[in-house]
């Protein structure tokens, strides 16, 4: 709580002067009496917000801060009308276009749903996500895994009860945070996804790279190649793997995505897809540059469907080489696209800043409108991802909240066109300040199936996603988080497990130094006694690659970068091995023969490939 000291003028104090001692000093003392009977300042009280506060620390100004104190207690500030004659585009002190964001006035009932959630309940016991154990025995207890394995191995009951049984074993399978291998790059990851079989990996970082691995041996992953993205914006904003693994789609914030062959063998450019391109029958590129948010390759892999800045959602026939649809459907940026079903490229969601997440049935746009929408979100979508069954689909908000929906359970285009969604949003601007989660008003038109909650979604458009089917069997959905960390939810919306991924990255980097060193035998300075390597006279270190010395020729350096002139240097131990290279003047030089065998070292700069 802060309080400001404001005074009141017309505040008059009741309290009199006592009576004089003597009648001699009488006026003295009534002056005096007079002026220390002056009305005392009134203290205001205005209640400010922990948000409030970050905002003003944000440099978003005293307008900004007292823009929604209307109806606080202690008598608040009241934000004066007048203003809205001069006021212009605010969006990047935490305001939306679509309006200035109030306090919503609470209302019986509202806040976050239960948790767990009787809708999930009944979906973990439908079988449409992963296998229920049915429980036996007298108190109905759960058999443990080693009892699982145990079981399985002697091959008790038949068929349909071992492969139940295997199902079982594997959905309890859930990442820890110890992790197997890390990756180090000098840029900022901005994405990363498996193929559907987890034998392929690419990620995505702000170097406008993306890097592509074999991980069929998920303990040791082989680098394949790296592929470009020219000219990019910011970022490489998302990237899509066609059905087959042969080619990789990805995107900045601009209308072109870069097309790579994923064959670490093909080296050429990548083939450049101009989405704005929608042929000269469909007005040329009349639709101008916009930035692309969201990619998806169809289940068939003749097209991609892409989520944009200009409010609208293309779909790309690779074949022809331009945009054969354009679907103008939102209010707001659509950071968030996907088919609905792969075995069909006929149904298509987007998702948007605007809250709402619609259904396209391309089978049926004679009129171009929507088949349907979610409702349900206060604020922007970030991500949505569909489980492929033509069914379920699971989207990521700004509002803090995660949510399943059903198909069957969308809101008719009748009745979404009754409501106005500027109605239920306060506009969060989630790169500036934390979420106020005491403000949130469930939307009074939820018709989403259950919501999950515990994470954070600020800063950048957080992504979520389905359980492998293969390995979990749908049992899961997970998300990650503003903390560094990725929650599971069980379909009833309760937690089932978390990975701390910044705790398990904490400290992993290499220490970079500035030289590397590739190298195998050495000759020993006697001086100091430290392992030295010497070339010949008038040839830079540097440039001495593959050059042997010594009276067995086994000391070679296969790469060295150091100060051009350099003759000889000097490797420092660094425990546990030899790893910093500095310059040294050899005094002498003994038989490489007698010298230590140093071991091959790793290289210390991340390159393509990561550390």
């Amino acid at each position: 709580m802060i309080d400001f000291g404001t005074t009141d003028d017309d505040d008059e104090d009741q309290d009199t002067a006592a009576g004089a001692e003597s009648t001699s000093n009488e006026n003295e003392e009534e002056s005096s009496q007079a002026e220390s009977a002056r009305p005392q300042p009134a203290r205001q009280t205005i209640a400010l917000t922990q948000q409030q506060i970050l905002q003003l620390l944000g440099n978003t100004g005293l307008r900004g801060l007292f823009a929604n104190v209307i109806g606080q207690q202690g008598g608040g500030l009241v934000a004066d009308d007048d203003d809205d004659d001069d006021y212009e585009d605010d969006s990047y002190l935490g305001w939306h276009p679509m309006g200035r964001r109030s306090r919503r006035p609470r209302r019986e009932g509202a806040g976050y749903p239960k948790v767990p959630s009787e809708a999930g309940k009944q979906l973990m016991e439908s079988g449409a996500f992963g296998t229920t154990e049915r429980l036996r025995g007298t108190f109905g207890r759960k058999r443990k895994l080693a009892y699982r394995n145990m079981m399985r191995e002697l091959g008790v009951g038949g068929y349909g009860a071992q492969k139940s049984a295997s199902k079982l074993i594997s959905q309890t399978m859930i990442p820890s945070t110890k992790a197997d291998s890390i990756i180090n790059y000098n840029h900022k990851c901005y994405s990363g996804q498996f193929s559907d079989d987890g034998n392929f990996f690419f990620s995505c970082a702000q170097d406008f790279k993306v890097r592509m691995y074999d991980t069929s041996n998920p303990y040791k992953w082989k680098y394949y190649k790296t592929a470009h993205y020219y000219g990019g914006q910011w970022t490489i904003t998302d990237a899509t793997l066609s059905p087959d693994n042969r080619f990789l789609a990805y995107s900045s914030i601009r209308s072109v995505v870069c097309l790579s062959s994923t064959d670490p063998d093909n080296t050429m450019d990548p083939t450049m897809l101009d989405f704005a391109d929608m042929g000269q029958a469909r007005s040329g590129r009349g639709w101008g540059h916009f930035g692309i948010w969201s990619l998806r390759y169809s289940g068939d892999g003749r097209e991609i469907v892409a989520g944009t800045s200009d409010q609208s959602v293309y779909v790309y026939d690779i074949e022809t080489r331009q945009s054969i649809l354009r679907i103008h459907g939102h209010r707001d940026d659509v950071n968030a696209v996907c088919y609905g079903d792969k075995s069909s490229p006929h149904i298509l969601y987007s998702g948007s800043d605007d809250t709402t997440l619609k259904v396209w049935d391309r089978r049926s746009m004679g009129d171009g409108r929507e088949a349907g929408a979610f409702v349900g979100h206060t604020e922007g979508i970030t991500y949505i991802d569909s489980k492929g069954d033509g069914r379920y689909v699971l989207s990521n908000a700004k509002d803090q909240t995660m949510k399943l929906w059903d198909l069957r359970m969308m809101m008719s285009t009748e009745r979404f066109d009754k409501i106005d969604p500027e109605e239920h949003t306060t506009g969060f601007d989630y790169r500036f300040a934390p979420f106020d989660e005491q403000e949130y008003v469930a939307h009074p038109h939820d018709c989403s199936l259950v919501t999950f909650r515990g994470h954070k979604v600020l800063k950048t458009l957080i992504r979520c996603h389905f359980s492998p089917p293969g390995s979990t069997d749908g049992r899961y959905v997970y998300s990650g988080s503003h903390d560094g960390s990725v929650y599971i939810w069980n379909m009833d919306a309760t937690l089932a497990g978390k990975i701390d991924v910044l705790e398990a990255t904490r400290n992993s980097r290499p220490k970079r130094t500035r030289d590397m060193l590739i190298a195998g035998s050495t000759a020993v300075d006697a001086a100091n006694g430290v392992p030295s390597f010497e070339t010949p006279v008038g040839i830079p270190l540097h440039q001495s690659l593959l050059q042997p010395h010594g009276t067995d020729g086994t000391t070679a350096w296969e790469h060295v970068q150091c100060t051009a002139g350099t003759t000889a240097t000097t490797l420092t131990k660094v425990s546990p091995r030899w790893e910093r290279v500095s310059t040294h003047n050899l005094k002498k030089t003994v038989d490489t023969t007698k010298a230590p065998q140093l071991p091959l070292l790793e290289p210390h700069q991340p390159d393509d490939r990561g550390l």
